[in-house]
């Protein structure tokens, strides 16, 4: 299954300080879990951060099972959460004609 995440900071400098150094974290450590990441943007103007990421199963039961893990404290090491304003996602199914499945 596939979802769009889109996390809102509360800065600038947060949604940076998120970027590149945290989710860039997350990256190694959702493969980990067998997540893959297929993309990571921002968007500069809103202070959001978009990530398209692949299940290979229940995302709620492995989002719990990463963010309950060692390797997420150490992603999440030194960023205030309290500027992550808002967090959606969104499943995604993808098409026939879709070069991504």
């Amino acid at each position: 299954m596939f979802q769009l995440r889109i996390y809102t900071l509360r800065s600038p400098a947060a949604l940076h300080q998120y970027a590149t150094v945290h989710w860039a974290r997350h990256v190694d450590t959702f493969a980990t879990f067998g997540i893959t990441t297929h993309g990571v943007w921002t968007d500069r103007d809103a202070n959001r951060l978009v990530a398209l990421i692949h299940y290979p199963a229940d995302p709620d039961e492995l989002t719990h099972r990463v963010m309950s893990s060692r390797e997420f404290a150490c992603d999440m090491d030194g960023f205030d959460v309290t500027e992550i304003l808002d967090v959606q996602a969104i499943p995604l199914d993808p098409t026939a004609c879709s070069p991504i499945h």
